[in-house]
């Protein structure tokens, strides 16, 4: 069994300095914790940096967040997708404050029912911030555990074998410190490509690497080809210039983000007089050239644009061009604006 003294080691001596994490001999701040592991859902550090930066400058605690607009919080999350954890970010601070006083639950259990917080995410708070002898196990852990134990068997089926065999190696005390030595070891070391096994604290005690396997791991299953969707996006302007756009249902896909009218997205694509039956005012559309792609995790999208001018602006949100800084834009949204505005 690999001994958690020596991946601790390891990690006091190359610990990440990364801006949610506490100095050594502070207190940990739970607040922080939680905010970078929903930024960091599904996104690197490099990226995420930036934005922790700006939330905690602008949101300092939870009780600040709470009070916060959710347009607010939406705009300031731009260009970091997956924009239900921005809505569920919202969602917890408020339910934070108004039921457990603005202090976070050390209990995974009760962390769990926070919106937003799944297994893992309620692990690494409880873990980081309060050192409870929890297993965070995210893609880094995956790979670390599938290594150690040369866990044939694909993702995502892997899943609980995994959780089990990392939870097993999380030792009595410093279980936080841990939790983040191994998602600093899968990292820095146990990387996809090329792991620096010479450089391992456990290279002694991997399976993997004992049978010259580890870059095989953790295996994975084919993934099927993501279908694809067809939508007619209408730029609509009024005689003043400004330009229609509308507020997304507050669930589902992008919910509660600004974007451009448009046809519901389905599997064929649109025609002309199907498109216009579908359109917020009654005008003369021009189909404009090309189209526009954009891809989420499970599905493609091409949108085809269609421009007009209304004398009789329906009621919507309004806006000009100079103005759309100050909306919240999905990336989506900006890819068909920047188009619009160019042809």
């Amino acid at each position: 069994m690999p001994d958690a003294a020596a991946l601790l080691d390891w990690y006091d001596r190359h610990r990440r300095d990364l801006p949610w994490r506490a100095r050594p001999g502070e207190a940990t701040d739970p607040y922080r914790v939680w905010l970078s592991e929903i930024m960091l859902q599904q996104t690197t550090v490099v990226t995420v940096a930036p934005y922790f930066a700006r939330f905690v400058a602008r949101w300092p605690d939870v009780r600040a967040l709470a009070a916060a607009n959710l347009d607010e919080v939406l705009h300031e999350w731009q260009g970091l997708g997956y924009y239900a954890r921005a809505r569920n970010l919202h969602a917890c601070a408020r339910v934070v404050v108004e039921r457990h006083a603005g202090g976070f639950p050390e209990d995974p259990a009760a962390l769990r029912q926070l919106p937003g917080i799944g297994d893992y995410t309620a692990a690494a708070i409880a873990a980081i911030a309060f050192d409870h002898r929890s297993a965070a196990v995210d893609g880094n852990v995956e790979r670390v555990a599938s290594r150690l134990f040369a866990v044939g068997e694909p993702l995502p089926q892997a899943k609980a074998k995994l959780r089990t065999l990392a939870t097993a190696l999380v030792p009595e005390r410093r279980a936080g410190d841990f939790a983040q030595a191994m998602m600093d070891l899968g990292a820095v070391l146990c990387t996809p490509q090329r792991p620096r096994c010479v450089l391992c604290p456990w290279r002694d005690n991997c399976a993997a690497a004992a049978a010259g396997i580890q870059e095989s791991l953790p295996a994975r299953a084919e993934k099927p080809e993501r279908p694809l969707r067809y939508g007619v996006v209408f730029w609509l302007r009024r005689d003043d210039g400004a330009v229609m756009l509308r507020r997304r249902p507050e669930t589902g896909l992008l919910g509660g983000m600004i974007e451009l009218p448009s046809t519901p997205w389905r599997e064929t694509p649109w025609d002309g007089p199907a498109a216009i039956a579908a359109a917020p005012a009654a005008t003369q559309w021009t189909a404009l050239p090309g189209i526009v792609q954009h891809g989420f995790t499970h599905f493609r999208l091409e949108l085809a644009l269609m421009a007009g001018r209304t004398m009789a602006p329906p009621e919507g949100i309004w806006a000009q061009p100079d103005e759309f800084k100050n909306y919240a834009f999905p990336t989506l949204t900006k890819k068909l604006v920047n188009y619009a505005l160019s042809v």
